[in-house]
């Protein structure tokens, strides 16, 4: 009876939220051990109260368990109680009030405004024709001037910046749409490459802003990605400040940085969560720490007699 639980609850999350099979897997483990712990406590997932529950937790810190493991087995179970009380299969959810050891996050890399001017220039100059440095010139100034998800501005539908907008519509992660502004840097940027997008018999037809004779039809974020590397190279910049993202990482500190609230940036990078967004307020707070810590002259004294 009390293993139908797991099974059901593993088919009721398949189904409605499409886990993956290493996710079923990962969370059937974590329910299994949480019912072995259970069971030895002379209870079972029906009359499991808060403190069995809590128990548990302290037992899996005793283990010495990732903080990751942790909160990704206090998820599993808290997943597991609210599908059993919206299904019927108890009265109450002992997880409610429980909260978890939350995962540590890392700081997203990004880039200082200099860096980033640095790679817009070298983007004009770096590629072999005319043609390679406006579709790049053009990918650098919409990705910073937007703060795009890399996925969102290689398919960006040239329909979208017909016209010379002012904003353009982007479609985000579940198909969820947002308006984001542009900005003259990115419209000249646009416009220069239209010019020679559209002289190309090859491409000129397709659907999309960057189009590429492969099979998405569209280039792809591994190929911008390496792209953003060579700039790096180019200009000086540690490949190991970079990721596919480093650049939408740098719109949303840099829009902190010059008083921005949370909750425009956070429309403008289409988060589901305010949370998400919060992660940028962290960065602000090592780049400040590091700025007190260079520039401050009782910082400097302090090495001077070090």
């Amino acid at each position: 009876m009390t293993f139908n639980w797991i099974s059901s609850f593993l088919e009721a999350s398949a189904a409605e939220l499409g886990t993956t099979n290493n996710t079923q897997q990962a969370y059937g483990r974590d329910l299994k051990d949480f019912l072995s712990f259970v069971n030895g406590q002379g209870s079972n997932f029906k009359t499991a109260d808060r403190k069995v529950v809590e128990s548990y937790l302290i037992y899996c810190e005793a283990q010495g368990l990732a903080t990751s493991t942790k909160a990704r087995r206090l998820s599993s179970i808290k997943q597991l109680y609210r599908f059993a009380f919206e299904e019927g299969l108890r009265k109450d959810n002992p997880c409610v009030e429980i909260r978890g050891p939350g995962k540590h996050k890392k700081l997203p890399k990004t880039l200082s405004v200099d860096e980033v001017s640095q790679l817009l220039t070298a983007a004009r100059t770096m590629p072999k024709n005319k043609s390679q440095q406006k579709r790049l010139t053009c990918l650098m100034e919409l990705l910073y001037a937007t703060g795009m998800r890399v996925t969102e501005l290689v398919s960006l539908p040239v329909a979208s910046v017909r016209g010379q907008p002012s904003m353009i519509l982007v479609c985000g992660k579940g198909g969820k749409e947002r308006m984001i502004p542009i900005s003259n840097d990115a419209q000249k940027a646009i416009i220069e490459w239209l010019l020679f997008r559209d002289e190309d018999e090859t491409i000129k037809k397709s659907l999309f802003l960057f189009p590429s004779h492969g099979s998405q039809g569209h280039l792809t974020r591994v190929w911008f990605f390496q792209q953003i590397k060579k700039l790096a190279k180019t200009v000086g910049i540690s490949i190991d400040k970079l990721s596919p993202h480093t650049l939408r990482h740098a719109f949303a500190t840099h829009l902190l940085t010059g008083g921005a609230d949370l909750r425009s940036i956070q429309t403008l990078l289409g988060h589901r969560d305010i949370a998400t967004t919060e992660i940028y307020t962290h960065v602000l707070d090592e780049r400040l720490k590091e700025l007190v810590l260079t520039h401050h002259p009782l910082a400097q004294q302090r090495e001077t007699s070090e």
